[in-house]
């Protein structure tokens, strides 16, 4: 079985855990102070995270007083994760795994990838501000990826779409166009493995906490039919 197969297992017994026993588990509760934070596990980081999205797709998100929550941490944060996620307007973290303030670091660029602005933004986020879980996030549907399909050229976007040539490329299928819903999904996924194995590549930082156990890595995907983040990575 593969690391990543374990990973996925493991997270989903802990968040099956958490909801058996009835348990509202979110990050802030009502906001995540160092103790509570550093107390928590990376895997149990996620299974708190995919617990708040189980939630949100029951439409019971926890009552939030989210003008308390932004004062309570208005001296400072202790964010449990990084997400690195695209700039979709439909996949907000916040929202669909029910975090308030303090909770999360969110990077979003369109295509949920790195360079090195973002890896090093990761790295402070886990390094420095002591966050215990990268979760690069993909989404179906992604605008990024049917441009990088269809070769769209257009300014700056140019470049950026080409990120996502290799994915477009590792991606089987016969109808390789962006009308083909179910390929433009499955390069977004590829996309998503892509670059979880690019941010361990790329910031021996981040792999050497995740060898010491520090922190996970992992990729999901949001349906943004269904509401639902699922782990892929």
């Amino acid at each position: 079985m593969s690391e990543a197969c374990n990973r996925r297992g493991l997270m989903g017994g802990a968040v099956a855990a958490f909801l058996a026993l009835g348990l509202p588990v979110r990050l802030a509760a009502r906001t995540l102070g160092k103790e509570r934070r550093d107390a928590m596990t990376p895997a149990g980081v996620i299974a708190a995270m995919l617990a708040g999205n189980a939630r949100f797709m029951k439409g019971e998100r926890l009552p939030a007083d989210f003008v308390s929550d932004m004062r309570a941490t208005a001296d400072g944060q202790y964010p449990a994760a990084i997400v690195i996620s695209c700039i979709d307007s439909r996949a907000a973290v916040e929202i669909i795994c029910d975090l308030s303030f303090g909770d999360a670091f969110n990077a979003r660029v369109a295509g949920n990838t790195v360079n090195d602005d973002i890896l090093g933004s990761a790295e402070y986020g886990c390094a420095v501000a002591g966050a215990k879980a990268v979760i690069v996030m993909g989404h179906t549907g992604c605008g990024a990826i049917k441009g990088a399909i269809d070769d769209v050229v257009l300014g700056n976007l140019t470049l950026l779409l080409a990120r996502f040539k290799a994915a477009v490329q590792a991606t089987p299928g016969d109808d390789r166009t962006s009308k083909n819903h179910d390929f433009v999904d499955a390069v977004a996924r590829t996309n998503v493995v892509q670059t979880v194995a690019m941010v361990r590549a790329r910031s021996p930082v981040l792999a050497g906490l995740e060898r010491d156990g520090r922190i996970t890595i992992v990729g999901a995907m949001y349906d943004v039919a269904t509401g639902q983040v699922a782990l892929v990575a």
